[in-house]
């Protein structure tokens, strides 16, 4: 165990909930530093990671529990990362066509990629996350109407307190005919939220993080819909062989949330 991870159950306890994304950034990119090197031992042909292209006998483990082949050893992209990556490129005309792109909370792996996109105008916004091309906060964007051909918000509502008012603003600043991924972890058939639980201490007793103000059911298309969006729920992953699934480190259980914005006359 490095130094950095045997002092990070102490340091999420002493420094403010605010500031953990920042923490967590700056450990990942310390540690990817590392890896890249190392990634030269793990060369290989038994994993692929379609971000980075790298070929390796392993990808690294990853978690609190640590998960085995989760992390590339060169980009640093997670699971879910390489999963969003390949149904971008397979189901969507992110790479055919010009299109502008909000990407809220961006994930330095692939916002690496998509600004050397040249057919994308690029932007990206976080309130805290120091990758952000722009601090933000996503429940009162400070953008005009009907501005974004697509967008993603990947595995961050679980940490807004108002996430409605975050997809009615996501929804507002998609363009009629646009799409957006708009994901989150699903771990049980209805959503439980409690806004009495504020602690960090008490958010992860409850909510299994520090920074998770709920737990999301398999309701959550109805809270998409219920501000407009039309989804799909796209069980991408698991129309895949399971050669596939391995040689991807993917997980076979995570659909995809498709949410398309009808246009001005209701198609």
């Amino acid at each position: 165990m490095s130094v950095f991870a045997s002092i990070k159950p102490i340091v999420k306890k002493v420094i403010p909930v605010k500031y953990h994304h920042t923490f967590r950034e700056i450990h990942r990119r310390m540690e990817c530093s590392k890896t890249w090197g190392f990634s030269l031992l793990l060369y290989g042909y038994r994993f692929s990671c379609p971000i980075c292209g790298g070929h390796f006998r392993k990808f690294l483990p990853f978690g609190v529990k640590p998960r085995p082949n989760a992390r590339c050893p060169r980009c640093g992209s997670l699971e879910r990362h390489r999963l969003l990556w390949l149904y971008l490129r397979d189901k969507t005309n992110l790479f055919v066509d010009n299109l502008k792109l909000l990407d809220i909370a961006p994930m330095d792996c692939l916002q690496r990629k998509f600004r050397a996109m040249p057919n994308i105008d690029y932007i990206s916004v976080d309130l805290e996350s120091p990758l952000a091309m722009v601090k933000m906060d996503i429940t009162d964007m400070q953008f005009p109407s009907n501005q974004f051909d697509c967008i993603i918000c990947y595995h961050v509502l679980e940490h807004i307190p108002d996430d409605q008012m975050a997809m009615k603003e996501i929804f507002r600043v998609l363009k009629p005919g646009g799409w957006a991924i708009l994901q989150v972890p699903i771990l049980s058939d209805k959503t439980f939220e409690d806004p009495s639980v504020i602690t960090p201490e008490d958010r992860e007793r409850v909510f299994g993080q520090r920074d998770h103000v709920r737990i999301y059911g398999l309701d959550y298309k109805d809270r998409l819909e219920h501000v407009g969006f039309s989804v799909k729920v796209d069980d991408y992953v698991k129309q895949m062989s399971d050669d596939v699934v391995r040689k991807y480190g993917l997980m076979k259980d995570e659909n995809i949330y498709f949410c398309f914005k009808p246009n001005l006359e209701g198609k």
